[in-house]
């Protein structure tokens, strides 16, 4: 079972909570959502820190590098713009790099 099936009850409960609290607080859409702590130094992340998954699926997604993933294989480091990109990566992160690098190679021609 993965780490997210263990933790379920509670993830939905929180998100029960947070969106709730939200809605009767006035918070505007732009207060965004939870998230790692923003590196205290910038860090670089394969293809200029775009997120590997938004960028596979042909769209360029910025990310801050706060939530990150190694690739054990080559010591490459991948950045995501959200829990859920990284997640759904994880599932299959080997073919979801050659999807996203295929992509990368059509918007940068020029670089490897």
């Amino acid at each position: 079972m993965s780490a997210l099936g263990k933790l379920n009850p509670w993830m939905c409960a929180l998100l029960a909570f947070g969106c709730s609290a939200l809605a009767g607080s006035g918070a505007d859409s732009a207060a965004g959502i939870w998230k790692a702590a923003v590196p205290p130094r910038p860090m670089r992340g394969e293809f200029d820190n775009l997120d590997p998954l938004g960028l596979a699926a042909g769209a360029a997604i910025k990310a801050d590098c706060s939530l990150n993933w190694i690739n054990p294989d080559d010591g490459k480091r991948y950045c995501f713009s959200s829990g859920t990109s990284l997640e759904f990566f994880l599932d299959r992160p080997q073919l979801n790099i050659e999807r996203a690098r295929r992509e990368w190679r059509k918007l940068n021609p020029h670089r490897k």
